[in-house]
């Protein structure tokens, strides 16, 4: 509105001046100069911004040298240990300044592997690192995160910290090895291998002392796990570093997050498909991080695909550093608790996210787009732009978008969350599930600006669940056959 009567007035100027035969030339430029500006201005919208992230991240480039893992003593036997192998390639090659460390066909034993400035660790086709399952490997402790909560804890099975312009790439695949019989049971769950009396994450002086922490502000030298704590490494974690490229690779059998950037910046995960199924093993977590495209690749897994983060309760809103422009391009979504999720971690805030020409379907995917926080969280969720959206099959709700979402312990608070400004264009569904939209805001913070348009759910249980939700419009949207309305709950 500003800028539109800002330009209305020059343009009122200048037709008085027009009258000036000696200037009215200058007049008729600055007239012209004015209308493109105002066009502009307002042609500009999400998924112009979306383009602007697109073309501003740039994939990192590496001098064109190679390291064979196996000139440094690798073997690839799938039982010799080759931690010190693929540290001394690496070492060379960023002492060289940098190129492609290269992992040749075959199965190669290994602890934690740390990626240094200007790396490209390159599997080639047919080559599969097997991560070891033995916790002493992953020894030092280093500065990690655990469900949003910094710590220091076993080092993540491919770890990066404050490193720049390094990759992952290539057609092998790492293997975490994960499984009922060593990381998954730490979790607590008979369904992953736990049995009563065995220690796991949840006992007091674990995760539980963790979240204390957090809530408190201990200093990070002070959160020392690791060994008698029960707190499963990431995968793959950039921590404060940039200029990220994860491309080509499979993923399997993680214990825990699978790729995690960390207060990190222009990341591209390209043509990656991540296979598992264990607890907490989402596809790809970006926390506290900015400019992160994530395009081509296939999720299927034990808990989110996607979950965009940004860190958990007092903690997050000490660091507050939001996660914003997240782009998510031509992606698959099979079994999984969600296709695409912000949360619950989300203290800081999430902005900006951009979804386009992805399928989901599975009778084990639970939602497409979910949102999860609460008053614990708090922090504000504004910008959320889906469209081209296929979904053959979800089981719960196309779209969900929850202020009271619980795990653990008691989960509310004095910090009311913000939900605001949520798109949905040109989108099919098959199956629904139980809902279209379930959403629950508060009376005193609802739910805001929620717009579906050229929506088609064929099949679907019940069309909304709403409570405290805020201009929902409906546009062009058919569900079960009936073009809707916006329900006369929902608040204009």
């Amino acid at each position: 509105m500003i800028l539109d009567r800002f330009f209305s007035e020059i343009l009122k100027i200048s037709k008085l001046f027009l009258r000036i035969p000696q200037i009215a030339p200058f007049v008729m430029l600055v007239i012209v100069v004015s209308c493109k500006g105002e066009e502009s201005a307002k042609e500009k919208g999400p998924w112009d911004m979306m383009q602007e992230v697109v073309e501003s991240v740039k994939e990192p480039t590496f001098p064109k040298k190679t390291f064979n893992v196996v000139d440094y003593g690798a073997i690839a036997d799938g039982v010799t240990k080759n931690t010190d192998a693929f540290k001394k390639a690496i070492k060379a090659c960023t002492e060289s300044g940098g190129g492609k460390v290269v992992v040749p066909k075959g199965e190669y034993l290994t602890g934690a592997i740390h990626l240094d400035d200007n790396v490209n660790l390159h599997l080639e086709e047919g080559a599969e690192i097997l991560f070891s399952t033995d916790p002493q490997d992953y020894y030092p402790l280093v500065a990690t995160a655990y469900e949003g909560i910094e710590l220091m804890n076993y080092s993540p099975l491919l770890y990066a910290y404050k490193k720049k312009n390094i990759a992952v790439t290539g057609k092998g695949i790492l293997n975490g090895q994960a499984g009922n019989d060593n990381w998954w049971k730490w979790c607590g769950k008979d369904i992953y291998g736990w049995e009563e009396g065995m220690p796991h994450q949840k006992d007091s002086l674990n995760l539980p002392r963790l979240m204390e922490m957090g809530q408190e502000g201990t200093p990070l030298e002070e959160r020392v796990f690791g060994d008698g704590h029960y707190l499963r490494p990431t995968f793959l974690e950039p921590f404060e570093s940039e200029n990220i490229l994860i491309e080509g690779v499979k993923i399997v059998n993680a214990p825990f997050w699978i790729i995690h950037p960390f207060k990190s910046k222009n990341i591209i995960v390209d043509g990656v498909t991540v296979e598992s199924h264990g607890p907490n093993n989402d596809g790809c977590d970006p926390e506290y991080s900015k400019n992160v495209i994530i395009k081509n690749c296939t999720f299927n897994t034990g808990d989110d695909c996607i979950a965009i983060k940004a860190g958990r309760d007092a903690e997050g809103r000490r660091v507050g550093i939001k996660t914003e422009n997240v782009v998510v391009q031509n992606c698959k979504m099979i079994d999984g608790h969600g296709g695409v999720v912000i949360g619950s971690e989300m203290s800081a805030g999430v902005s900006n996210v951009y979804v386009e020409n992805c399928e989901m379907n599975s009778p084990n995917l639970d939602r497409a787009i979910r949102l999860k926080t609460n008053s614990r969280r708090g922090g504000t969720i504004d910008g959320v732009y889906v469209r081209n959206l296929e979904v053959g099959q979800v089981k719960e709700a196309v779209l969900k978008l929850n202020m009271f979402y619980a795990t653990y312990t008691n989960q509310t608070g004095e910090h009311i969350p913000e939900i605001k400004n949520i798109v949905l264009e040109n989108v099919k569904v098959k199956n629904g599930g139980y809902y279209g939209i379930l959403a629950k805001g508060y009376e005193q913070s609802p739910i805001t600006n929620v717009t579906l348009k050229n929506v088609n759910i064929e099949k679907v249980d019940e069309a909304f669940s709403l409570e405290n939700v805020s201009n929902l419009k409906l546009i062009d949207t058919y569900i079960n056959g009936s073009l809707m309305q916006s329900p006369p709950q929902t608040k204009d």
